[in-house]
């Protein structure tokens, strides 16, 4: 049985861990009795709507209050709030020391290993193009996509390129704070003569850039999967050696476009919700992505063990279905 094969069915077992042990370490300084960052912040989330305005609203759920997004756009620069940000448990650079920052330098490591490989295994192919999915709605990959580019634009090395290709809900640019009109993705696979570097926003954060999702398109799945799409993948992978894009991607039982996406991807994140993805949603999911493919688990929102020891979350990775290895993450995502 595979590594990925024993991850999907230890979903069914319970307890919400992958059962994979073999990974211990000292929480030194955190408050282990308590909820998961990613747990509190996934009840925290609420959902974001657009006002009258046009300025993006987070509703939070009672006792919290709802807040007014005040991230700023203007021109190809959007100014990231980042109280707003971690106060719904995304991973900010204004407090790198958190147990969530930790916990992304686990997820991004071996990320980055497989992009730059070493003398025993050669790097992967497009490996710098890394696609964050789920089955289904609700299991946490926008807010493990937002935070895996944050995480790595932190690295003293790498510039990260941040896209919203969910591109009917544009989850993640409303979580930025970014106007539902701002041209993006699609305006670029639709019109020749814009090209991406007209569409990409810097950041407050020196070292990430966001491509948005851009216009609401009836034929959003035939434009990811166009030439031109193609050799977008091929320009973002290959132009810049330092650049790591990151991409949100709708989840692969709910939409075509996600598994066209994969086909371009050199490493994928698939989050999977402890005690809430179905078994049978991870395992037909999977089925959609192209046996070359690196593909990683990370279990979201897993319930503590009575151990402080032992971290909360499970990652597995495996290259297609014949290279595998195992890897216990450190801590929770989103």
């Amino acid at each position: 049985m595979s590594i990925i094969e024993k991850a999907v069915n230890a979903l069914s077992k319970g307890g919400g861990n992958t059962g994979a042990d073999a990974v211990r370490g000292d929480l030194a300084g955190r408050d282990r009795s308590s909820s998961s960052t990613v747990e509190r912040a996934s009840g925290e989330a609420g959902s974001v709507s657009r006002t009258p305005d046009g300025e993006s609203r987070h509703s939070a759920p009672a006792d919290h209050g709802g807040y007014e997004r005040t991230s700023s756009v203007s021109s190809n620069y959007v100014k990231l709030n980042f109280e707003d940000l971690r106060d719904i448990g995304i991973l900010t650079p204004s407090v790198p020391r958190s147990a969530i920052a930790e916990e992304y330098r686990t997820i991004k490591r071996p990320l980055l290993m497989n992009i730059a490989g070493d003398d025993a295994v050669p790097p992967i192919k497009h490996g710098n193009l890394i696609m964050v999915t789920s089955a289904l709605e609700g299991d946490g990959k926008t807010f493990t996509s937002i935070s895996l580019a944050i995480s790595i634009a932190m690295e003293q090395d790498k510039t990260v390129l941040f896209v919203d290709a969910d591109t009917a809900k544009a989850e993640a640019g409303r979580i930025l704070g970014i106007p539902s009109d701002t041209p993006g993705l699609i305006d670029v696979l639709e019109d020749n003569d814009i090209a991406l570097s007209d569409v990409i926003l810097h950041t407050n954060i020196e070292k990430l850039r966001i491509l948005p999702a851009g216009d609401l398109h009836t034929h959003a799945n035939e434009l990811l999967a166009s030439d031109r799409m193609r050799q977008l993948m091929i320009e973002m992978s290959e132009r810049h050696p330092d650049r790591v894009i990151v991409f949100d991607s709708p989840p692969l039982l709910l939409t075509t476009e996600a598994s066209v996406l994969a086909s371009f991807m050199g490493q994928i994140v698939f989050v999977v919700s402890a005690d809430m993805t179905p078994q049978h949603a991870v395992t037909q999911a999977i089925e959609h992505i192209g046996e070359d493919k690196m593909v990683g688990m990370v279990l979201n929102r897993a319930r503590r063990r009575s151990n402080p020891y032992y971290y909360t979350y499970g990652e597995v990775y495996g290259y297609g279905r014949d290279r595998q290895y195992e890897y216990d993450l450190h801590g929770e995502s989103g």
